[in-house]
């Protein structure tokens, strides 16, 4: 099945950089070619680990001008958004499992001006965020079980990519279908193919090689991934 073009954006994943020089890392990426940051915040109840808060995506916002996509593994999102959005998050991606009733996060996010994204764990039924898809700007599927880098993709996710795509569509919704975990330069052909048009990728960037080499190559990936659609 073919699809119309789309914007194809990679977002490195700041947890799989090197922490000592992240600032470095991040510049590197900002010159290879990265479209945005993803960062992951973990609160160790929502997930077991914990990682960033607030002062660490400011420091990151001072280092590029590129958008930064925070993603609140955490388990009251609605507390935290605008520390958040006043740290410098362009797009907050909350999880519909987390306590936060889901409407009033999507309203807290956008009238603080940022964007809103809806994640959803592997094994989450698609249908639990089917309710907010016509308010929210990004619908993020996990393809790993959030809380750790490195983890291998799990290939039963690439459905629901099909799936909130061609929901957005119906509802004449632009919004980015992200696909988060796991993603290398082998499967994001798949992942794009399903649809996605959002990439995180962590270890595929920071683990080894030359950055720009490594962003050149998931970027030849997904479009090719784009062009072939799901046959």
């Amino acid at each position: 099945m073919s699809r119309p073009a789309r914007r194809l954006r990679l977002a490195p994943s700041l947890l799989s950089a090197d922490f000592g020089a992240l600032g470095e890392a991040v510049s590197a990426a900002e010159a290879a070619g990265a479209d945005a940051f993803h960062l992951d915040v973990m609160d160790g109840h929502f997930v077991p680990n914990i990682s960033f808060g607030p002062g660490l995506v400011a420091a990151v916002r001072a280092r590029t001008r590129l958008p930064l996509d925070v993603h609140l593994m955490i388990e009251d999102p609605l507390r935290y958004v605008e520390a958040f959005q006043r740290a410098g998050g362009d797009t907050l991606v909350f999880h519909v499992e987390a306590k936060s009733p889901p409407e009033a996060v999507v309203r807290e996010v956008h009238r603080l001006g940022a964007q809103v994204g809806i994640a959803l764990r592997p094994d989450t039924p698609f249908g639990a965020v089917e309710p907010y898809l016509g308010v929210v700007d990004q619908v993020m599927v996990m393809g790993v079980h959030p809380g750790f880098s490195g983890q291998r993709f799990l290939p039963h996710v690439l459905p629901k990519l099909t799936e909130a795509r061609e929901r957005l569509d119906a509802l004449g919704r632009d919004a980015d279908v992200s696909i988060d975990g796991g993603v290398t330069v082998e499967n994001a052909v798949d992942t794009a193919a399903h649809g996605a048009t959002f990439f995180v990728c962590g270890n595929s960037v920071f683990g080894g090689g030359p950055i720009a080499e490594n962003l050149r190559r998931l970027r030849a990936s997904v479009e090719e991934g784009a062009r072939r659609g799901v046959r």
